[in-house]
């Protein structure tokens, strides 16, 4: 016992005598390679197949990466599960982007995995990214037109048979009964799917009989929702003359489509509350004007009643009476004045007269007749004869006097 003792005292003697060299606990240990590890290698993107792939009840994901040589310990926590757009499964090959860690119960460090694709969805994902450039470049995500606000039919281009045509239909036959809905059921998934779409936005352009297009599907993996993604696509809902609201998958997701459309919604049932107004919420707000019209007209009544009433017992008999023979007093003084006026009028018209005819007697030349005077006329053309020299011999006159006239022939003129 004292030899495992010395031997043992011995050990401990020399260790220490070791100059430089650390010792720590297996905690203290394992929290050095843990900082070391999580502070020195950034986030990474790790490519293998999957195995050993447990959901767990806390929400949380446990899977193994490995390849022909080697194997790396993953984990995805509950709340970055959630972003997941496909099922992983055993022997999927993936790739999977997050950091690396330690746990420090287990000893063993691991790949903290903030994001999981499917392996080949980054080439996906860069052929997108480079459509988009191209696109946005040639401005076809610039056009924006309004979206009307009370439109009497849309056109719905989408699976018939999928969630998303079922809850379009519910929401806009609940906010809006009045409103036509119009289906051009298309694929919304796999080959053709991008070619029969842009078909039916198309055709639903060339009936010209609908005011708004809700274009989309539900969710799904990037796969799925690949076809919104096409460049025909993204095309046709630019270039089409009816407006149209992109309504693809979740909130989350986002295709060229959405960025082509002149409205983004996060599902299609939201793409169905944007496109119509709640008929029960306008006719809650026709009720208040209406309401508040009657109030203003009962207002107006009650004010020009007032006026009336107010003008009615102005005119009692007493009253009206009285204003009438004030009124009579005024018709008999204008009577009085007029009468004046004209009577003196006619007086002065009457002395005026008077004097025109007395210059008129003065200048009659029948006045001088009874003077002795006469006026003798030359027959052939009664002009008046005013100088011998105006009649001949024999010439037939006639002579006017101040009473009565003769005739007599010429015999002799002398000058």
């Amino acid at each position: 016992m004292s030899q495992l003792n010395e031997s043992g005292d011995l050990f401990r003697s020399e260790f220490d005598r070791s100059e430089g060299t650390p010792r720590f606990s297996v905690s203290e240990f394992t929290r050095l390679v843990k900082g070391l590890i999580e502070d020195n290698i950034p986030v990474a993107a790790v490519e293998g197949e999957m195995s050993n792939y447990v959901h767990h009840t806390s929400g949380h994901r446990y899977f193994t990466l490995k390849d022909e040589t080697s194997q790396l310990r993953c984990v995805m926590f509950k709340w970055q599960a959630q972003s997941l757009d496909f099922t992983p499964e055993e022997g999927m090959k993936v790739v999977a982007v997050g950091n690396a860690t330690v746990y420090e119960r287990g000893g063993q460090y691991q790949l903290t995995v903030i994001r999981l694709m499917p392996l080949g969805r980054g080439e996906l994902l860069a052929r997108l990214e480079e459509l988009k450039k191209q696109l946005a470049g040639e401005g076809v995500f610039d056009n924006k037109r309004p979206i009307p606000p009370y439109p009497s039919a849309i056109g719905v281009v989408t699976s018939p048979t999928g969630a998303a045509v079922r809850d379009i239909i519910n929401v806009l036959s609940r906010r809006a009964p009045h409103v036509r809905i119009i289906l051009r059921s298309a694929l919304v998934q796999g080959e053709g799917a991008a070619a029969d779409i842009a078909e039916g936005i198309r055709e639903l352009n060339a009936y010209a009989k609908v005011d708004l297009l809700i274009v989309g599907r539900g969710g799904g993996s990037i796969e799925d929702l690949w076809c919104f993604n096409e460049e025909i696509t993204a095309r046709a809902v630019a270039s089409s003359r009816i407006p149209v609201i992109s309504a693809v998958g979740h909130e989350t997701d986002f295709t060229l489509s959405d960025f082509a459309a002149d409205l983004r919604a996060p599902t299609p049932s939201a793409a169905a509350e944007l496109a119509v107004r709640d008929s029960g919420a306008l006719r809650d707000i026709l009720e208040g004007y209406r309401s508040l019209l009657r109030k203003n007209v009962l207002a107006k009544v009650d004010e020009l009643s007032l006026r009336v009433e107010t003008v009615r017992k102005g005119l009692s008999p007493d009253w009206f009476l009285r204003h009438l023979m004030l009124k009579g007093q005024a018709v008999d003084e204008l009577t009085l004045r007029m009468t004046g006026a004209c009577s003196a009028s006619v007086s002065e018209r009457e002395k005026v007269l008077e004097r025109l005819g007395g210059k008129l007697a003065a200048m009659n030349p029948r006045s001088v007749l009874s003077r002795g005077y006469s006026i003798v006329y030359r027959d052939r053309d009664r002009c008046v004869v005013t100088d011998s020299g105006m009649v001949a011999r024999d010439d037939s006159v006639s002579v006017e006097l101040s009473r009565g006239g003769f005739d007599a022939t010429v015999t002799e003129c002398n000058d």
